[in-house]
């Protein structure tokens, strides 16, 4: 084991300034998601070099990728890239890496560069995924749906928070518009030739939030209206709402979401009107923490001078990395930085995205990942601790 951390560290160090670069690069050419043409180009190109075969687009995506480097029948462990960036920031408004994805990007291809380097002391094949657009359509749900992390043994990814965390949850969340057709009349002269469309979307918030007592905590509900009528003297004949739904677990959301679809049901009931109801949005499953590999990763932390993990049971939102986590067993955890003073997606978290904290800390991630992957590769009982593990969860 110590001959082990010393190869990593020199591996490590040897790669530490490549490393750095991918995050200056990723984070001085900002993208939006599914834009992301100079960072993948920049991502697979540094991987073609590096011995790794790559495909490029990836399940129909453009700007996701497959980088594979080692043996065709062994454990694969794969390490999910990111590279999309925020829109909105500075006086003109750009893309930004607010939210830390150039750390992410280098964390989790530098994990792949060092152990293409390592590969003489195991067996196995190392995957890197090019995962774009997680802040908007959440590609790795297409690219789940699509097979891409059914042959994976396990899937590796950190991302900078308020504090280092590895029993960080999210939720499972899906979007549903409601859309009502009525019977635009004047109100004043003929109201009761109308048929009200707006009624409809009020019914159906006022059906929501008396679903609300009846519900578990952890459900989140919440809506706006997007289109309520063109003028306060004629019966609003087409109005639309769009709410997202969260639950703690995929199977219990389901359950919620069926009753909130009731809610638009029951108010185009009530009001004669036409309902269309509309899923345009990708569905994102809760987070499975395998326990196992948060072991792993918590004691390589711990070994790479991480502080005392946070042992509080976050639940920050949702992410695609839910459904990967349904796929296969997956480590998401999160890094702090800036001793919790500034949070992702606020102006000044650029300020610390690609500073000298968060490159100290992305070796140190580095690290943990590399140190996790080998053991995992090195012992068949772990893995299938590991995949007993995931196993349960999905049953649960």
């Amino acid at each position: 084991m110590e001959r082990q951390e010393t190869q990593v560290k020199s591996v490590l160090k040897q790669l530490e300034e490549q490393i750095a670069e991918i995050s200056d690069y990723i984070f001085e050419h900002p993208e939006l998601g599914d834009e992301e043409y100079q960072s993948v180009a920049y991502l697979t190109k540094l991987l073609r070099d590096q011995g790794f075969q790559v495909e490029c687009p990836y399940k129909g995506l453009e700007t996701a990728f497959r980088a594979e480097f080692g043996d065709d029948n062994a454990p694969r462990i794969a390490f999910l890239a990111e590279y999309d960036a925020l829109p909105g920031y500075g006086p003109e408004k750009k893309p930004a890496h607010a939210c830390g994805h150039n750390w992410i990007a280098a964390t989790t291809v530098g994990a792949g560069l060092a152990l293409a380097k390592l590969k003489d002391s195991f067996k196995g094949k190392v995957v890197v995924i090019g995962t774009p657009a997680e802040e908007t359509t959440g590609r790795k749900i297409d690219l789940a749906n699509s097979g891409a992390f059914d042959d994976i043994d396990a899937a590796f990814q950190m991302h900078l928070y308020e504090n280092s965390n590895l029993r960080g949850r999210a939720l499972a969340m899906d979007s549903v518009e409601f859309e009502f057709i009525g019977k635009a009349s004047h109100a004043a002269v003929h109201p009761y030739e109308g048929i009200n469309a707006l009624d409809a979307v009020q019914l159906t918030f006022n059906g929501i939030s008396f679903l609300r007592q009846q519900l578990k905590s952890d459900v989140r509900i919440h809506g706006i209206i997007t289109e309520g009528g063109e003028a306060p003297n004629t019966i609003p004949n087409h109005c639309k709402c769009l709410f997202y739904v969260r639950a703690a677990k995929k199977s219990y959301f389901q359950e919620v979401f069926e009753k909130v679809k009731n809610c638009g049901r029951g108010a185009a009931l009530m009001t004669g009107t036409e309902l269309k109801i509309n899923q345009y949005e990708n569905a994102y499953d809760d987070l499975i923490i395998n326990p196992v590999l948060a072991d792993i990763a918590a004691k390589y932390m711990e070994q790479a001078g991480f502080e005392a993990l946070s042992q509080e049971d976050e639940v920050p939102g949702s992410t695609d990395i839910g459904n990967v986590s349904y796929c296969c067993p997956t480590l998401y955890g999160n890094v702090g930085i800036a001793d919790g003073k500034v949070k992702v997606h606020e102006e000044d978290f650029l300020e610390h995205a690609n500073g000298s904290e968060a490159k100290k800390r992305m070796m140190m991630t580095v690290e943990t990942f590399v140190r996790s992957a080998l053991e995992l590769y090195s012992d068949a009982d772990l893995r299938k601790r590991v995949r007993e593990a995931f196993e349960k969860a999905i049953e649960e």
